[in-house]
């Protein structure tokens, strides 16, 4: 009998009836489970695809505009024999050099000028478009050109261009923070020793540009305080033997592999004692800490539902061993062992969290990947409601909106779906349902047959 109940898969039939069967205790403990893991799953998938979205698109535009993957600092402009090299290397995507001035922008018309506002102003080659792909990724020209081929043409962030007034076409002027405050940074007045730094003899020199063009990132830092130019053209703001030199990686990760292959071309060059090397790691340390725990902490407060989910089936499934006592002595009786009725209830927790796993995550991935139909249906729903309230009620109609742009600095939610996230979240959800089950069953080992069926 034994072999016989083994070979006919008995574990599974049992199993699948405990979860099919209708109305009483055993089919609310098997719902309930199944839709919660199916809501946790679809909670959590959502939420960090769509943290993911945000996080990944800061990460990635600082470190396409600004801080690259590997910075080399004080390089001599006239080695660019070390240059081509570095650019050359296995798994070094571009290497961009560029000079980078603090300082104050205004827009200057006809002999007046506006509201000063602070600027970062950033000189690169004329055809970076050209040799950083992730640098023409990530800055959207919203008017005009990214034409910086002539030494007084600038580009301006959008928020900058909205800020100063300036428009396509204007003059603006830049003014560095050197020249403005020679005694702080130990240059003596003028600069760099020429004359004629300003028509008063007090601001610095006014170096006029003509705006070109008008960029949006998508971060408000950068559209509001940088500008772009030609890298001949900082060299009158400083040190014009001088420039940074930075690397984009195809690999971001293999970061020391490349660290190391940099350094050796620089050590053969007889550099490796001016210049500075430094790693995206470096750069906004604590921003990136911050998002890297933040992302941590939605972890834990949205898997809380499956420990909820999980002490909900371990309760329900020694009660279910409670109830079936008699049929658990009768199986015990006709030769199943201990381990054979524990099987039952493990096989019971991998239907429910195979069945909620899925369930919650065939929806998640259709609402991750269509994030923006998600919500403009939900906004849709929301301001339908709201409008029939209304007119029940005289008042006036509804203007929901999830992310708006008057409030947020955002276009549309993004979304970002990680592979390895997705497998971790449906493992998580389905090993909980398996393990709560699996400890419940150990309740199977005091059940005596003997006692089961005493008065059967």
């Amino acid at each position: 009998m034994p072999e016989k109940i083994r070979k006919n898969g008995w574990i599974v039939f049992v199993a699948s009836r405990y979860i099919r069967r209708k109305g009483g205790r055993s089919s609310a403990s098997s719902a309930l489970p199944i839709l919660g893991i199916a809501v946790g799953v679809l909670a959590l998938t959502v939420i960090i695809a769509v943290m993911n979205g945000f996080q990944l698109g800061f990460i990635e535009t600082i470190l396409e505009v600004s801080s690259y993957h590997i910075r080399i600092d004080r390089f001599p402009s006239d080695r660019t024999d070390v240059l081509g090299r570095i650019a050359g290397l296995d798994g070094v995507e571009s290497a961009v050099p560029f000079r980078e001035v603090k300082g104050i922008l205004r827009r200057s018309v006809e002999g007046r000028t506006g509201r000063p506002e602070l600027a970062v102003l950033r000189a690169l080659p004329p055809d970076v478009l050209e040799k950083d792909s992730g640098f023409r990724s990530k800055v959207g020209v919203e008017q005009g050109e990214f034409d910086i081929y002539g030494q007084n043409t600038i580009i301006l962030g959008a928020e900058a261009a909205v800020r100063t007034g300036a428009r396509m076409g204007d003059s603006v002027e830049f003014i560095s923070i050197a020249d403005i405050l020679p005694a702080v940074s130990g240059v003596p007045d003028g600069g760099s020793g020429q004359e004629g730094w300003g028509e008063d003899g007090e601001d610095g020199e006014r170096i006029s540009f003509t705006v070109s063009g008008i960029f949006r990132t998508g971060f408000y830092e950068y559209d509001t305080n940088w500008v772009f130019v030609n890298l001949d053209a900082a060299a009158k703001y400083s040190d014009g033997a001088l420039f940074t030199v930075g690397i984009k990686l195809e690999n971001r990760w293999r970061l020391n592999e490349a660290l190391a292959e940099v350094n050796r071309v620089m050590t053969e060059a007889g550099l490796a004692s001016g210049p500075r090397v430094s790693t995206w790691r470096d750069y906004n340390k604590a921003f990136f800490g911050a998002l890297r725990t933040e992302k941590l902490m939605m972890f834990v407060l949205v898997g809380l539902i499956f420990i909820v989910v999980a002490l909900n089936i371990f309760q329900g499934q020694r009660r279910i061993a409670l109830e079936k006592k008699d049929e658990i002595g009768l199986l015990r009786s006709v030769g199943a062992s201990e381990l054979d009725i524990r099987c039952v209830f493990a096989f019971n927790g991998v239907i429910i969290g195979l069945t909620g796993a899925l369930a919650g995550m065939i929806p998640a991935l259709l609402i991750s990947t269509h994030i923006k139909q998600f919500f403009t249906l939900v906004e849709a729903a929301v301001n339908f409601a709201l409008n029939a309230l209304s007119l029940i009620g005289g008042g006036g109609g509804g203007d929901f909106s999830v992310f708006s742009p008057a409030v947020f600095y955002i276009k549309e939610i993004p979304s970002r779906v990680i592979p390895r996230e997705v497998v971790l979240i449906f493992l998580f959800g389905f090993l909980s349902a398996v393990s709560a089950a699996w400890l419940a069953s150990k309740r199977v080992s005091l059940i005596k047959p003997a006692e089961a069926l005493r008065y059967e």
